[in-house]
Order: structure tokens, then sequence, then C-alpha cells
């Protein structure tokens, strides 16, 4: 029997629908994006969003854009993407799910692409009953460092609203850093210039938005320090951040039910965006 969550899902992918991100035409490339067709089992992904819009009746008028994780090698596309969106829908938020490009080193190709997701999101706000000015971003992992990217290189008329980071990638110092997210980023031999560029508790400023970042203390695959050393950063700079660090997990848990702190990241969340509006 489907659960009750299950059955929401599914209402919830029924009235989804996608669009292609750039149908005139790749702005940039990884050097495999132009070859066609587009395939995702070879992680050549088309960059493309799907949008989960709650009933209109429980519009809050508020986004979030959804950049699942995947080591900038693939897309962890259902716990980190889709499955989300009957939790932000019944809270009158409309999810948009990202499926951006990898970079092979080509940094420029998912920033472009995270970018953009947010730019189609706030043209069509009308239409799709959001504020534009309430548009958030939301990442998991490497995700998480692509969320970060765009809440800390935008300006101040397109940076997001808001944003959510689960067990997110911040430094790319190799002390601290998912090695598969900065070489799959920068490369191998990236200069320390673009070491620092892209590790984002570096490039925190007082335009930055509120953040919650939600983690497992014993998640060895990403550890703890890139989020601490975020919030501590946000801190310096005045930005509102909430930290939720549960006893165990590991990582890439997202949305699953098997995660032994589920409910109580669920209710976290849930508290932390009803402690604005």
């Amino acid at each position: 029997m489907l659960s009750f969550l299950s059955l929401l899902a599914i209402r919830a992918q029924q009235s989804a629908f996608d669009i292609d991100l750039w149908p005139e035409g790749l702005p940039n490339s990884n050097g495999i994006d132009k070859t066609q067709p587009f395939d995702d089992s070879k992680q050549n992904f088309k960059p493309s969003i799907r949008v989960f819009l709650p009933e209109a009746a429980k519009a809050t008028g508020r986004a979030v854009v959804c950049c699942p994780g995947g080591g900038y090698s693939h897309l962890a596309m259902d716990h980190e993407g889709y499955d989300w969106a009957s939790f932000f829908n019944e809270r009158g938020i409309a999810l948009i799910v990202l499926k951006y490009r990898m970079p092979h080193a080509n940094a420029d190709v998912p920033i472009s692409d995270a970018k953009e997701a947010l730019r189609v999101v706030r043209e069509n706000a009308a239409k799709w009953n959001i504020d534009p000015k309430k548009v958030g971003i939301m990442g998991s992992s490497a995700g998480g460092h692509l969320a970060s990217t765009v809440a800390t290189h935008s300006d101040s008329l397109t940076v997001p609203a808001f944003q959510i980071l689960f067990y997110p990638v911040v430094t790319f110092d190799y002390q601290y850093t998912h090695k598969g997210s900065r070489h799959g980023l920068i490369g191998e031999q990236a200069s320390q210039e673009m070491v620092d560029l892209y590790s984002n508790e570096l490039q925190v400023t007082r335009q930055t938005p509120p953040t919650i970042m939600l983690l497992s203390d014993d998640d060895r695959v990403v550890p703890s320090p890139n989020s601490v050393n975020y919030y501590l950063a946000l801190k310096k700079c005045g930005i509102k951040a909430t930290m939720c660090i549960y006893p165990s997990g590991g990582h890439g848990w997202g949305i699953r039910e098997n995660f032994k702190y589920h409910r109580e990241m669920m209710n976290d969340l849930s508290a932390w965006l009803e402690s604005f509006k």
C-alpha cells in the first residue's frame, strides 16, 4: 500500500512540467554537452528545470530552486530533488528542480545553469504565483556547493532570497573538501586563486542570504568543518544562519525516511521556513 507521503509525491509529480533552460543554445560547454543527443546514462545532462507548483490557494509566493548533489560527476535527482516536491508544495512553496550540466573542470557550466534557473523562475513569477523577491536556492553535497556558490557569487539584484544546504561541500581546501567535487568543478591542477574563489566560506559578504545547514556529525565524505566554517563566516558578516548537526547518518540521506533523524530534520527545516516569510 502506498504511504500518504507517496500519494502526495505522485500527485505533485502529476502536475509538474519541464522547461529547457537554453532553448536558443548553450552559452558555454563542458566538452560533451554539444554532442547530441543528451544522454543521462552517460552523465551528459540536458540543462532543464522541473517545476512543481503548489495549489494556488496555498501559494505563499515563495519558491526554491533545488540543486541535487552528485560530486559534480552525476546527479541524485530523486531523494535530493524530485522527492522533496510534496514537502514544499504542502507548505505553499514552489519547488523547481534543476538538472544541471556536469562541469568537467569548467566551473562556468553548472553555475550558469543555476543562475539561469533562478532567472527563468523570476521571469515567470507572476504566472506561477511566485514573488520574485522570495526565490531561494537549495542544494545537497556538491549541489550545496553549487547553491552556496550562487549565493556568494551573485550581485544584489540576482542573489537568492535564502539558501538551504544539506551536508554541503563549501570549501576547496584539501584539508576538508570533497576531492571529487573539487576536481570535477575546477580540475586537479587548479590554481590557488581558483581554489580560493570557489571556497565559498571565503566569499561571504553582507548580501549573502539567510542560511540553514543540515548535516551529520559522522559524515566522512564531506566533513562538518565545511558547514561550520561557512556558518562562522556568515555570522562574521551578520547573516542569519542556522546549523543543525545530527549525531549520525553519514552522507547523502536527503529526504529518505531511513535516515535515523528524518523526523527531526523535517521538523527543523519546517520550523526554519516558518521563522520568516
